[in-house]
């Protein structure tokens, strides 16, 4: 049996949330409706969600805050929605870890049609995760229990830092960290130090697993906005 999938629309404009729900739900979706950004955030950290739609322009804690918040504890989808076209807000939104972004006024069929490409999308990077302590990518091979890496089978020595920076950005594929989100993950939210060092061990990372590292095939460089790891 086919489990309904669950999402979350976070819209302080009842109409447009409703109206969106409306065609969301006709297409089979069960639909939870949060009008500010704290009962969004709380219901997106505590409730089992598979899609986030959230707009950007909210009173108190707006599209931004609540993106960064979400990233830190989910993998899920959440598609960015907003009445603002400028390139620079596309930018920041996809760097603190969105997934897709849709500007107002949309078509139903084409916010349905994103909905349904991004879930799936989702599973699919789910449905091939290993269920061991390993991950593959491309002739790279971490195991996540020992610690170790190689490289077309031949062994990489990490130190920790490097070895947690890889490991999470390979379990996050196709996602875009900022170099504050990567520092607040793996040195930890109170820790205190220079948030350059993740450059840092970005490059000694590439220069231990790429054949190029001027042109990477593992872990991308997103101008302005991060680092992902090409899925």
């Amino acid at each position: 049996m086919k489990m309904v999938k669950k999402l979350l629309i976070i819209e302080d404009d009842i109409s447009i949330a409703e109206l969106q729900r409306d065609y969301l739900e006709i297409d089979g979706f069960e639909v939870d409706i949060a009008l500010t950004g704290e009962d969004g955030l709380h219901k997106a950290l505590h409730d089992q969600v598979d899609l986030i739609l959230l707009d950007l322009m909210l009173p108190e804690v707006d599209g931004f805050q609540i993106c960064k918040a979400i990233r830190i504890e989910k993998n899920i989808p959440i598609i960015m929605v907003s009445a603002k076209k400028e390139d620079i807000d596309k930018i920041r939104g996809l760097g603190l870890g969105a997934d897709d972004y849709i500007v107002k006024p949309f078509s139903p069929s084409e916010l349905v049609a994103r909905v349904k490409a991004h879930i799936s999308r989702y599973e699919r990077l789910v449905s091939r995760e290993p269920q061991k302590d390993t991950i593959f990518f491309r002739g790279l091979r971490m195991d996540k229990e020992s610690r170790r890496v190689y490289v077309n089978n031949c062994e990489v020595i990490f130190t920790t830092k490097e070895f947690d920076i890889l490991l999470f950005l390979a379990m996050h594929p196709d996602h875009v960290f900022s170099k504050e989100q990567l520092f607040e993950r793996i040195w930890g939210i109170d820790s205190f130090g220079d948030i350059s060092t993740v450059t840092v061990h970005i490059r000694k990372i590439r220069e231990k697993i790429e054949d190029d590292s001027s042109h990477p095939q593992y872990i991308e460089t997103i101008w302005g906005a991060g680092y992902r790891f090409k899925g």
